[in-house]
C-alpha cells in the first residue's frame, strides 16, 4: 500500500511536513466514567482548550485525538476547537475496548458490517458530523483478546485496506501488543501501519524491541508527572530502543483522558513532554536529532505509512 500524501484533520486535508510536533495518542472530550467515575468525564471545553493553547505555546502543533466508539467521543466541537487553539487536530474511529463495547450490537452485524462503519466515518464523516476521521483506533484489550474484540480489530483491518489509514491500539498493563499485531497481520495488514499503544505500561524492554524488530510502531504514550523512578524507568525504555538502532520506531505522547490530568486541574496536560519530559531525554543523552525524530518526523510517518 502506497504511502498517504496528506493528512486528515478536523478541518480537512493536510500535508505531512505541516504537523510538526505531534502528540499521537490524546483524547479531547470522552467518557470513561464506568471505570474512573467523575474523574472519567471530560466535557469542558474552556478546559481542554486552555491546555491546548499551552501545547502550543510550547512548539506542539498537532494532536491525534483517538476516542474511538465507545468512549462517546464529541466530534462535532473539534473543528472549532481547533480553530480557536490553533492546534491541528487528528479524530479516531473504529472500536474501544470491553467493556466499552456494545456486544448486542456486534451480535446483530457481521465484520464486514462493522468494518463498514469505520469506513463511512473515515469517508463521510463520524455520524452525522461532517468530521472525517484521519487514523483508526484506538482500539484494544487489556490482557486478553475477547470474542467481539477480535472482530473488532479484524474490522479495523478491512477498513484500513479500503481507506489506507493507520490503526493505532489499546495494549495497557500486559503484553498484548504482540497478539494484536498477529491479528492484524493475519488479516494482511503490513506491521509498519500499526502503532501499539501504551508499551511503558508494560515493565519488559524485551518486548519493546519485539515490536520494534516486527516492523511495528512502538508507543510510550502514558507519559506525565510522576515519581522520578516512573519517569527514570520510562527514560531507560526510549534509551534501549534508539541505543539498539530503533528510534525510527518509537513515538511518545500522553494519552491525557482524565479530568484530573489537565493543568487547570493539576494534571501535567498535553505539554508535559515539550514542558519537562524532553529536558529528561536530553539529559539521558538523546540528542536533538532524535528528539526531532521522535517528535516530528516519527508521528508524521506513522500516519502516512512512510
Amino acid at each position: 500500500m502506497d504511502p498517504l500524501t496528506e493528512v486528515t484533520s478536523v478541518l480537512g486535508p493536510v500535508a505531512p511536513e505541516s504537523l510538526g510536533v505531534t502528540m499521537p495518542h490524546e483524547h479531547t472530550f470522552l467518557d470513561v466514567m464506568r471505570e474512573y467515575r467523575g474523574d472519567g468525564l471530560v466535557h469542558d471545553a474552556a478546559l481542554v482548550a486552555a491546555d491546548l493553547r499551552e501545547y502550543a505555546s510550547l512548539g506542539g502543533r498537532t494532536i491525534v485525538d483517538v476516542t474511538s466508539r465507545g468512549l462517546r467521543a464529541q466530534p462535532a466541537l473539534l473543528p472549532a476547537l481547533a480553530r480557536d487553539t490553533g492546534v491541528t487536530i487528528i479524530a479516531g474511529t473504529g472500536f474501544y475496548r470491553h467493556p466499552f463495547l456494545d456486544e448486542a450490537w456486534f451480535d446483530r452485524h457481521s465484520t464486514d458490517e462493522v468494518a463498514d462503519v469505520i469506513i463511512r466515518d473515515i469517508r463521510d464523516g463520524i455520524d452525522d458530523t461532517g468530521v472525517r476521521a484521519g487514523i483508526i483506533g484506538e482500539v484494544g484489550c487489556d490482557r486478553h483478546l475477547t470474542p467481539v474484540e477480535e472482530r473488532s480489530f479484524r474490522a479495523a483491518a478491512r477498513a484500513h485496506h479500503a481507506t489506507g489509514l493507520t490503526i493505532t491500539t489499546h495494549a495497557g498493563r500486559w503484553p498484548v501488543g504482540l497478539p494484536q499485531l498477529r491479528l492484524l497481520r493475519s488479516e494482511g495488514v503490513e506491521p509498519h501501519r500499526v502503532i501499539i499503544g501504551h508499551c511503558d505500561m508494560v515493565l519488559d524492554q524485551g518486548y519493546h524491541r519485539a515490536i520494534a524488530e516486527a516492523g511495528a510502531w512502538v508507543q510510550l504514550d502514558t507519559i506525565q508527572a510522576a515519581p522520578d523512578h516512573v519517569l527514570d524507568r520510562t527514560v531507560a525504555a526510549i534509551r534501549a530502543l534508539v541505543d539498539a538502532g530503533f528510534e525510527d520506531r518509537v513515538l511518545l505522547s500522553q494519552d491525557i483522558c482524565l479530568v484530573s490530568q489537565f493543568r487547570a486541574m493539576g494534571g501535567s496536560g498535553y505539554g508535559y513532554i515539550l514542558r519537562e519530559f524532553a529536558g529528561r531525554l536530553r539529559r539521558a543523552g538523546i540528542g536533538e536529532a532524535t528528539l526531532e525524530r521522535l517528535l516530528v518526523t516519527n508521528p508524521a510517518r506513522a500516519l502516512t505509512g512512510a
